[in-house]
């Protein structure tokens, strides 16, 4: 099997990014974004992707982490974009429900080539420390956005937030997955149109 990586650097006015993913990985991640929250949120996704994944940032956080998070999930939308290639004998598809003790999250997603982000998640409280916890769609936007995903994330229950954040990030994780997987039984792009856009 061809190697399926990306790497890719992002540097703005506002930040600085660099990520590197291996889709054929053992879940290792090696995350310094000076967003400690989100650094533990990207060790679970990579776990449970079973995705290797290298994240470096440094951003203007003496506003916020607004563009930090936010340059992140853009960064890794276009690794991600990158390793998947042209998506010849992906599985494409993924989905799973996660329960984190009381929190319960449904988590869908088409890798398509189309960009979808269908997010209703509601959070009990505004934060998690100092993690604003709205920060986690702006990531996922722009994720989906630059890796050509179809999103759909629903919370069914929950009351701690940290409990909800984290079975999004592990979710999103196992749902990534098995879209990624390689069929072995065709491989072909997993489209009737033979292209997926």
């Amino acid at each position: 099997m061809n190697r399926r990586g990306g790497e890719v650097e992002r540097k703005t006015t506002e930040t600085e990014v660099k990520v590197r993913i291996e889709l054929d990985g053992s879940g290792y991640c090696q995350s310094d974004t000076g967003v400690p929250f989100l650094d533990h949120m990207l060790n679970l996704l990579a776990r449970h992707a079973l995705l290797d994944l290298t994240v470096w940032a440094r951003g203007d956080l003496e506003i916020d982490a607004h563009h930090t998070v936010e340059d992140i999930g853009i960064t890794l939308g276009q690794a991600l974009q990158q390793a998947l290639g042209e998506r010849r004998g992906i599985t494409r598809f993924g989905s799973c429900i996660v329960p984190m003790d009381e929190a319960l999250v449904m988590v869908a997603l088409d890798l398509s080539g189309r960009s979808y982000l269908g997010y209703e998640v509601t959070f009990s409280t505004p934060r998690v420390g100092e993690f604003e916890v709205e920060l986690v769609e702006e990531f996922l936007r722009g994720m989906v956005r630059q890796s050509g995903m179809t999103l759909h994330l629903r919370s069914l229950s929950g009351r701690n937030t940290h409990h909800q954040v984290e079975a999004v990030f592990k979710g999103l994780g196992l749902a990534l997955k098995q879209a990624v997987q390689i069929d072995p039984r065709n491989q072909r792009i997993p489209s009737t149109k033979d292209v997926l856009v």
